[in-house]
């Protein structure tokens, strides 16, 4: 990773922490990013050495430009983007059925997670096709490859994802620009692990074959891979880590 310039959205803990540190571990320049810049600069901090902080509204076009724009000017380039930045879990809007969600409740988790890495990939796309490559890792879930009876915005948002990943590897393979969904399970995160009942984190453990959740330094190795030389052939592809629940 020496000499490549990473952006990880979403980076101020959990998985984009992880993903952050991970690629800054193997040598790459990595801008840990949040939409407030004291977060940035604290996990930046933790992570230590190769980490920049990085401030960027992915639901504003403008903030997305203006950040992408300053990233060049200061590190010459962005040869991997991870999109991991996602609407906080929601457990009211969660838990409704499909019919009971409201457009406002829709709306809210799609402007993040589907039009929010629409944005920051659209905007690095020009930056990769000039220097002839480049990487771009976005997160999506099981429920968008499986569906799910709960959380139907969130699986509309992260299924969009998908399409798009693929979109973008058939359109700029040409160009070196490869492209990657990680489509996780259940991860071990603050924001999932610790909202739910003991009860509710037991019966999610048993959903997949090795019957436990997984660790977002799990998520973190398998994105740094995929970011490596060693996915050089490889592009378009949805890359389940779910500990064995969801086979493609």
């Amino acid at each position: 990773m020496k000499g490549r310039v990473a952006v990880v959205t979403g980076a101020t803990r959990g998985i984009g922490f992880e993903i952050a540190g991970e690629l800054a571990a193997r040598g790459a320049t990595v801008m840990a990013c949040s939409r407030h810049l004291a977060s940035a600069e604290k996990a930046a901090g933790k992570i230590g050495k190769n980490a920049h902080a990085g401030a960027v509204d992915i639901s504003s076009t403008a903030s997305v430009r203006d950040f992408v724009k300053k990233a060049v000017k200061d590190f010459g380039a962005i040869d991997i983007l991870v999109n991991n930045a996602g609407y906080p879990f929601d457990r009211k809007a969660w838990y409704k059925q499909f019919h009971e969600t409201t457009d406002e409740e829709a709306n809210a988790v799609i402007e993040v997670d589907l039009k929010g890495t629409f944005r920051m990939t659209r905007a690095v796309i020009p930056i990769m096709v000039k220097k002839k490559g480049g990487v771009i890792i976005s997160i999506s879930s099981t429920p968008a490859i499986a569906g799910h009876t709960e959380g139907a915005p969130y699986t509309l948002a992260k299924a969009g994802i998908i399409a798009m990943t693929k979109h973008v590897a058939l359109e700029y393979g040409r160009d070196n620009v490869r492209a990657y969904t990680l489509a996780l399970g259940n991860i071990a995160t603050d924001a999932t692990f610790h909202s739910m009942t003991e009860k509710e984190r037991m019966a999610a453990a048993q959903e997949n074959a090795m019957k436990r959740w997984g660790a977002p330094r799990e998520v973190a190795r398998v994105a740094a891979s995929v970011a490596g030389d060693d996915f050089s052939f490889a592009t378009g592809n949805t890359i389940v880590v779910d500990g064995g629940a969801v086979f493609l």
